[in-house]
This record gives C-alpha cells, sequence and structure tokens, in this order.
C-alpha cells in the first residue's frame, strides 16, 4: 500500500480559519512538508500538532519531491501545506502532485482559504467569469505585454501583487486596459482587512501617495462591462475628454475611445474632431 499524498489548505490570516478536517489530517499523517518549518511550526504548535515537518519550498522543491515521493512508495502519508492558503497556488505543490500520479499514489485534497476566491467573492465585481493570473511580471515591459495579451479576456481579472509594485502595475492597467473600475483587497481575514473599490485611475491616486503594506489581491473588471458601463454614461468625445486629461496620449486615446465603444479608429477620430455625440 502506498501512502496517501495531502492537500492541505491552511488560513491565510485568521487561524479560525483553520477546518476540523484540515487538523486531523495533519494529526494523521507521517510527514509535513512546508515551506517554512518555523511559519508551520507555530501553527502547529496552535493546535496541538506536533507531527514531523520538513521544508518543501521553491528552492528546493524538485529534490524534496522526489525524497516525498520515496516516503509515499514505503506507504507514509505526507500532507503538503503552504505558508497561508492552498498549496499549489502560487506555492509550491506542482511538482510533487504529478509525480504522485505517475507512481499511482491516492491524492486527496483539504479544502479550505485561497486568497484570491475570497478577495473576488467581496469584490463586488462579476464572479461568474473570472481569470486568475497570479503574479504579473516584476518587468514593466513583460508586465504590459501580459496585460496587453488579456485586455480583451470577457472575464474579472485576478492578481496577486506586491505592495511595493502595486502604484506601478495600477497605472499600466489604466494604459494597457482603460480606466475600469477595480478592487485593491489587502490583508484578508486579518486585523487590517481592507477593500478599496473604484476606477483604476482613483486606486493608483490613492496608492501612490500611500506607505502600502501587506498581502494584496487586485482584480479588475472584465472588458465587456466596462465598454457598457462607459458608454451608457459618456459619449466618444468625453471620453476622449477624459483621457487626455488624465495624460494619455492623443493616440493612444483614440485607439483605447475606438476600442471601448466598439468602433475603427479612424470613426473615433471624426467623432472626436466634428463634436458628434
Amino acid at each position: 500500500m502506498q501512502g496517501t499524498l495531502y492537500l492541505v489548505a491552511t488560513p491565510i490570516g485568521n487561524l479560525q480559519d483553520m477546518t476540523f478536517r484540515a487538523i486531523a489530517t495533519l494529526k494523521s499523517v507521517g510527514v509535513i512538508a512546508c515551506e517554512d518549518t518555523r511559519h508551520t511550526k507555530k501553527l502547529l504548535n496552535y493546535f496541538g500538532i506536533s507531527n514531523k515537518l520538513i521544508s518543501y519550498h521553491e528552492h528546493n522543491e524538485a529534490e524534496r519531491a522526489e525524497e516525498l515521493i520515496e516516503l509515499l512508495q514505503k506507504g507514509i502519508s505526507v500532507a503538503i501545506v503552504s505558508d497561508a492558503g492552498t498549496p499549489g497556488i502560487n506555492d509550491p505543490g506542482f511538482r510533487i502532485v504529478g509525480r504522485a500520479i505517475e507512481i499511482g499514489a491516492p491524492i486527496v485534497p483539504v479544502p479550505g482559504a485561497v486568497a484570491f476566491v475570497n478577495a473576488l467573492t467581496a469584490s463586488g465585481l462579476a464572479t461568474d467569469s473570472i481569470f486568475f493570473g497570479g503574479f504579473l511580471p516584476s518587468k514593466k515591459t513583460e508586465r504590459r505585454k501580459r496585460l496587453q495579451m488579456l485586455s480583451d479576456i470577457p472575464a474579472t481579472l485576478v492578481f496577486y501583487e506586491s505592495p511595493r509594485r502595486l502604484s506601478s502595475t495600477l497605472s499600466d492597467a489604466i494604459d494597457i486596459l482603460g480606466d475600469r473600475n477595480a478592487v485593491v483587497a489587502r490583508e484578508l481575514t486579518k486585523l487590517h482587512e481592507e477593500f478599496t473599490r473604484a476606477r483604476l485611475s482613483e486606486l493608483q491616486t490613492n496608492f501612490s501617495a500611500a506607505t502600502v503594506k501587506g498581502e494584496i489581491v487586485l482584480l479588475i473588471e472584465r472588458a465587456g462591462d466596462v465598454s457598457s458601463a462607459i458608454r451608457e454614461t459618456s459619449s466618444v468625445g468625453e471620453r476622449f475628454a477624459e483621457m487626455i486629461a488624465d495624460g494619455i496620449e492623443r493616440k493612444a486615446a483614440l485607439k483605447k475611445v475606438a476600442k471601448e465603444f466598439g468602433m475603427s479608429k479612424s470613426e473615433a477620430y471624426r467623432i472626436v474632431q466634428t463634436g458628434e455625440k
């Protein structure tokens, strides 16, 4: 009999979000593999769990995965946990799951908290279709390329972001996606949990002037929603004027207006020049 690989979700902030099943699972396995043994030790101590801990993080994932596979083949069950949330969601887990599948070991997810899901449900943005993009590239050029690739997806866009890059990412999002409705969710389930809901331009102004701390989820309105909302409240000329006032270059503003109103760039130019509604 091979051991079972358990993927155990842990709280993203509030320890009371730990499930009874997660506690029972961690108490039952032979080994708990975690990103940071010091961090996970605090969690285990809180719930009276004393099982063996070993590190399993992005820097030793390839080597450690093979060690864990050997344990499974010996009949020892293993639990994978991340520092917070669900293993495999922007955290190590993918490699060990793939190897466990190869050897035919049972794989059991033990569900719990996922930061982007919690942010989405309370955001006020559409939840029927979403695109989760993890962390956007840290380099500006690559980040803008990625946003351009995602600009027409008819789904709410959801990303994780670091506090130091938030302002730059918001600025790039305005340029590439247009001034959509968006939400910055910060420190979910923790003492200073905060949801800031506004246009991207307002969020960029707010967060460029403030010192931002904590874990952040950025959610952006889907393409179809922003276009319909803008068409209901603005004319082509008014929207173009708004963009120019926001400092967007004339050529880029025309391109964005045309996209938002579903027309050619030349038609948008004609309307702007003639002052038609």
